[in-house]
């Protein structure tokens, strides 16, 4: 009996996901495990497996179609079983790609005018490629098909377009040959964004865009937590702790600070503000795909080790692109660290609704005033961007100076 393959929800506020790849054609022998196509949602990708053996009948979506989630994708069965069932009905005339009735008459076509051979039948151009020449009023006799076994699809048509190749034009005259040898090397390269540029795009535009941001920067002496990352560092093993970085002890510090100022940990949502009664500190990752900040829930609750160890699981799963939706959402306040690049000072953007987000920066050498004499000391930068019309800039500094306070004495901040 043939199965359907539909598309995975991945995260309760997932409504559809992009196809990015396809592993297997039509025809091909699947085995459980195989994988048949990658997809993305806005923030992470996945790679969808066989869950049954047969031969892949059908495939109703292409690469880079937005399909709805639980929506059918492909068929998997066995030759000549009937599909007709599964078929989206918008598609059911004609799907993305099906099994020819009789391979010998696509071989009959010659490959000269394969081309011009689109307009004869449906199995030669997929239902949204027609959709958009009938509309366009390409020549698609000019389209150069890219899909399985000469199929033209949506991005040969839009190719088409954007070459000017419309029925009645002109085709262009060939230039006289060259007397030297050119180069062939383009000009440039485009490449579409995405999904997660275009999330990024969109909520960084509206951010600048809608809120009244301000930046203050200041410094803290880091002596202090960086002999004690430096004391866990040669206990760590025997004490069965996690690896606890500068980052961490920053997070939880800002975890123990934060709940002493509402205003910063909170939402602004235009007419009415949101506090929250917990930590939900979001994490700024720096991945393949893009700037991706997954939320570590009610940390003021968790030790400094327990912290840690969540907080690289997170950071794992947001690097490794598999990490669920659900994860990425809802944090009330953002910690994004750019101290390892070596920036000493930056302007943090605040991810609405949030009110204020944190940058990290990296330690240099200061010199300060004593009794004994000048000291050079490592100095910490921390640069906190804030909403300015949910929260006043006395209220934020206040926030700034009891942080730097607490990671300059963090030794009495865990005694708290």
């Amino acid at each position: 009996m043939a199965t359907a393959v539909i598309m995975p929800r991945q995260g309760q506020s997932v409504e559809s996901c992009v196809i990015t790849s396809w592993s297997k054609k039509v025809g091909d022998e699947v085995k459980i495990g195989d994988i048949l196509f990658s997809y993305e949602t806005d923030k992470s990708s996945f790679d969808e497996e066989a869950t049954v053996e047969g031969t892949l009948l059908a495939i109703f979506k292409e690469e880079g179609e937005d399909v709805p989630c639980l929506e059918n994708v492909c068929v998997i069965g066995k030759p000549g079983e009937d599909f007709s069932q599964f078929a989206p009905k918008e598609e059911s005339a004609a799907p993305a790609e099906a099994a020819p009735a009789a391979k010998e008459e696509v071989k009959a076509a010659p490959a000269s005018v394969a081309e011009s051979t689109a307009e004869a039948g449906s199995e030669k151009i997929s239902p949204r490629a027609r959709a958009l020449a009938e509309k366009t009023d390409v020549d698609l006799s000019r389209v150069v098909p890219t899909g399985p076994e000469g199929r033209i699809i949506e991005r040969d048509v839009q190719a088409a377009l954007d070459a000017g190749f419309l029925k009645g034009a002109a085709a262009p005259v060939a230039a006289a040959a060259p007397a030297a040898v050119v180069s062939t090397e383009p000009e440039y390269v485009e490449e579409k964004i995405s999904n997660v540029r275009k999330v990024i795009a969109k909520s960084m535009h509206a951010s600048l865009s809608t809120m009244a941001q301000l930046t203050l920067n200041a410094s803290f002496d880091a002596t202090k937590i960086m002999e004690y990352r430096a004391s866990l560092k040669a206990s760590a093993e025997s004490m069965n702790l996690a690896n606890i970085t500068l980052n961490d002890i920053v997070l939880f510090a800002v975890s123990r600070t934060i709940g002493d100022f509402r205003d910063l940990n909170a939402h602004f949502l235009d007419d009415k503000m949101r506090y929250f009664n917990h930590v939900n500190l979001g994490i700024a990752v720096d991945t393949e795909r893009g700037l991706l900040v997954p939320t570590l829930p009610h940390a003021e609750e968790l030790s400094l080790n327990a912290l840690s160890t969540q907080a690289k699981v997170l950071i794992t799963e947001a690097q490794s692109g598999k990490i669920s939706p659900d994860k990425l959402s809802g944090a009330s306040f953002t910690v994004t660290n750019l101290g390892s690049m070596g920036v000493e000072s930056f302007t943090p953007v605040v991810n609405p609704p949030q009110v204020g987000i944190l940058g990290v920066c990296t330690i240099t050498r200061r010199i300060k005033i004593t009794a004994a004499g000048d000291v050079s000391y490592p100095a910490m930068g921390l640069s906190l961007t804030f909403d300015h019309r949910a929260i006043d800039g006395a209220p934020a500094a206040k926030f700034l100076q009891a942080l730097c306070k607490n990671l300059e004495h963090f030794d009495l901040l865990l005694a708290k």
